[in-house]
């Protein structure tokens, strides 16, 4: 048995199928994977995301601290509430983890971690803070819950603290504001404008059901994985980990270069692949042919061995079957991926494939 979240007796009380997921026993679906991610396109759906580990970094030097643990820049961030996204890297350039922070005051930022490398992002995170006197705070007394799709903004609103609705409301993308213990981040997972809000653990079910009543839908794990498939977003443990380079998963934009003095870890091991020619691409596949893209399949061009799929699967946007792919850098427009001992042609595109309900690659 693993891990619980506040909402595990709910998702059971309404036919969810449990899964294990990171140490959690997580809801896969509730009946209708198809339905939930349709759901989220169109209208609005729910998804807890309670297993995730929100963790308060306090201390003058914080935003230093931060400086040198992230790849990303948080100089970036000067309006209370701004977040950013970024790789926390090893001193070899793999990617320990992938994650969100938000700047909230000169002493309080505030990072959203992923279930699966809690652990070993909060022993990381532990081993450098004292050189900076900054504490680290893992707020288990927190659940999150994010709410997504078209009408997800118009439907949580009203469900909120009074006091937090108007700033909320104000909100633009990849900001947050807070009240007492609710913290409302216009972010997401899924390629469709909502929010993610933390909340007290005591108040989550009452949430939840609440959302319910406003007919929010519940969504599981597999809505939510091709939701983010569409949307050409990484998945921590299949399109990067330790061993690679953000250079090589699709994440160039996420490191901030300059100040060039701005020694944060792992620059040194990444900045001689800069511009290397040799690192491998991370790109979208579309297949072309008949089949079902999964992860760690074969990628052929030209009849030769170039990479394999990271993640791959169906699209019910599209109606195809999609994924990313780390592939030679020779790779380009059209390749073959091994399925079944058989190649099946596929196309070569520039992910997200979906954003906002909207098809964003040609088929």
């Amino acid at each position: 048995m693993g891990n619980r979240t506040i909402l595990f007796d709910t998702h059971n009380s309404i036919g969810a199928r449990i899964v294990p997921f990171g140490g959690w026993d997580m809801p896969l679906h509730y009946g209708s994977q198809l339905e939930e991610h349709h759901a989220v396109r169109r209208d609005a759906g729910m998804f807890d995301v309670c297993h995730m580990t929100v963790v308060d970094l306090n201390g003058e030097r914080v935003r230093e601290f931060l400086r040198h643990l992230l790849a990303n820049d948080v100089a970036r961030l000067q309006q209370p509430g701004k977040a950013l996204y970024s790789c926390m890297l090893n001193e070899q350039g793999g990617v320990i983890d992938d994650l969100i922070v938000y700047f909230m005051s000169e002493t309080w930022f505030r990072m959203v971690v992923n279930a699966g490398t809690t652990e070993k992002d909060l022993a990381w995170l532990n081993r450098q803070a004292p050189a900076f006197q900054v504490t680290v705070q893992p707020r288990k007394d927190l659940a999150m819950i994010a709410v997504q799709g078209p009408q997800a903004r118009e439907k949580t609103l009203p469900l909120l603290p009074e006091a937090l609705r108007g700033p909320v409301g104000e909100l633009k993308p990849f900001f947050a504001a807070s009240a007492a213990d609710w913290f409302v981040g216009r972010t997401g997972y899924t390629g469709e404008d909502g929010f993610e809000v933390v909340l007290p653990e005591t108040e989550a079910v009452a949430f939840w059901q609440a959302l319910a009543t406003a007919g929010v839908q519940p969504c599981g794990l597999g809505a939510r994985d091709t939701l983010r498939l569409e949307a050409g977003m990484n998945l921590y443990g299949s399109d990067m980990d330790e061993t690679i380079s953000p250079l090589e998963a699709g994440l160039n934009w996420t490191i901030a270069w300059e100040p060039a003095e701005r020694d944060f870890m792992g620059r040194r091991a990444i900045e001689i692949h800069r511009d290397d020619p040799a690192n491998r691409q991370f790109v979208g596949l579309v297949l072309t042919g008949r089949g079902v893209l999964r992860d760690h399949q074969k990628v052929f061009f030209q009849d030769q061995e170039a990479g394999e799929i990271t993640s791959g699967g169906f699209a019910p946007t599209l109606e195809k079957s999609i994924a990313l792919a780390r592939v030679s850098p020779a790779v380009s427009e059209q390749c073959e991926v091994e399925i079944r001992g058989k190649r099946i042609a596929a196309k070569v595109v520039q992910p997200p494939f979906v954003r906002h309900g909207k098809v964003r690659v040609e088929l």
